[in-house]
């Protein structure tokens, strides 16, 4: 039997998410909302860019989309923020509905987050459902992948993982993110106001420190800007030399004073070469590169759609990727 999806968000991830979920076995769209003016009452299928309808109109009533599709499962992909989604989580939860989120801060809720963490996790459980927060990073290159690589090591010292990107081939909206085109100052401004960084180290730090079973000291998150040294553009934006073409940013925790986690990411428009790569110090010792690196967008949607028939299959409450079972490519049956 199909597992009954609704779709809730449909901006560029989530209709990456829809199209993969239109095109597989194993799953039947229910249901489709979002706040867009311009795509409530429209068929799906436009909506999303598909050359067939799907007989699903879009609306920006959850409550009633969930009412009449009686999804098995919600893909939620509104925002990074978990305060900003926390009432659409409510409004599934209540109507006992299982989530599958691409939202940052529920992949490993920390500092304030961990109030609203408390407070999903007994909602699910009331519900019976699980929720989970995923996405190719958070989720996977910087946790779930390198969690899992420890898994044949005697002894674990230290984690490295190193995400490099040429922001050349991403979507305008990230390369915005990572504030390509702006000035020194505009960039420091922007990073003070948290609109230019990437959200989810801090959550990708602790996932790892937990479990390995490090205590940790502190976690330090820094950004510094890239600078062009010659002109570069992709085919959204040019930059000039001078000028910010992208960032920097380190996620670092401490055990003992000493570095135990590092998750160095850069994506800036010119990169020459992207990869993922993660080092494992312990014994054995293990690098492994990923050349080419995971593309953001469709690894985020792909392993979205993945995680669909997992979060079935575990106990309800609030679960991570730590604690899923093994992410892996699903073709229905």
């Amino acid at each position: 039997m199909a597992i009954r999806v609704l779709l809730y968000g449909l901006g560029p991830i989530g209709a990456a998410v829809a199209r993969q979920v239109a095109s597989r076995k194993g799953f039947q769209i229910v249901g489709a909302v979002d706040i867009d003016r311009n795509k409530i009452g429209r068929d799906l299928g436009e909506v999303i860019g598909l050359e067939k309808k799907l007989k699903v109109r879009v609306t920006n009533d959850a409550i009633g989309a969930i009412k009449d599709g009686k999804p098995d499962v919600a893909v939620l992909c509104t925002s990074s923020s978990l305060k900003k989604v926390m009432p659409q989580i409510q409004t599934v939860l209540s109507k006992k509905v299982a989530i599958v989120s691409t939202t940052e801060e529920l992949s490993y809720p920390v500092g304030k987050n961990r109030t609203l963490a408390k407070k999903i996790d007994a909602l699910a459980k009331k519900a019976k459902v699980a929720v989970v927060g995923t996405g190719v990073n958070p989720g996977f290159a910087m946790d779930a992948l390198p969690i899992m690589l420890t898994g044949i090591c005697e002894r674990v010292d230290s984690i490295r993982v190193d995400r490099i990107q040429d922001a050349r081939t991403r979507r305008l909206p990230f390369q915005q993110k990572i504030g390509a085109g702006l000035t020194r100052e505009q960039f420091a401004q922007k990073v003070k106001d948290g609109s230019v960084r990437h959200v989810g180290l801090a959550e990708s730090v602790t996932m790892i420190a937990d479990a390995m079973g490090w205590k940790l000291d502190k976690i330090t998150d820094e950004i510094q800007p890239k600078i062009a040294d010659k002109a570069v553009e992709s085919e959204l934006l040019a930059v000039d030399p001078g000028y910010v073409c992208g960032i920097i940013q380190d996620g670092i925790g401490y055990s003992k004073g000493k570095p135990v986690v590092t998750l160095h990411m850069e994506a800036y428009l010119g990169a020459p070469e992207s990869y993922d790569a993660v080092t494992v110090e312990g014994n054995p010792n293990i690098k492994q590169k990923i050349t080419g690196g995971l593309h953001g967008d469709i690894a985020t949607a792909s392993i979205t759609v993945n995680s669909i028939p997992k979060i079935l299959r575990v106990a309800p409450g609030l679960r991570t990727m730590a604690d899923m079972p093994i992410p892996s490519w699903f073709g229905g049956k």
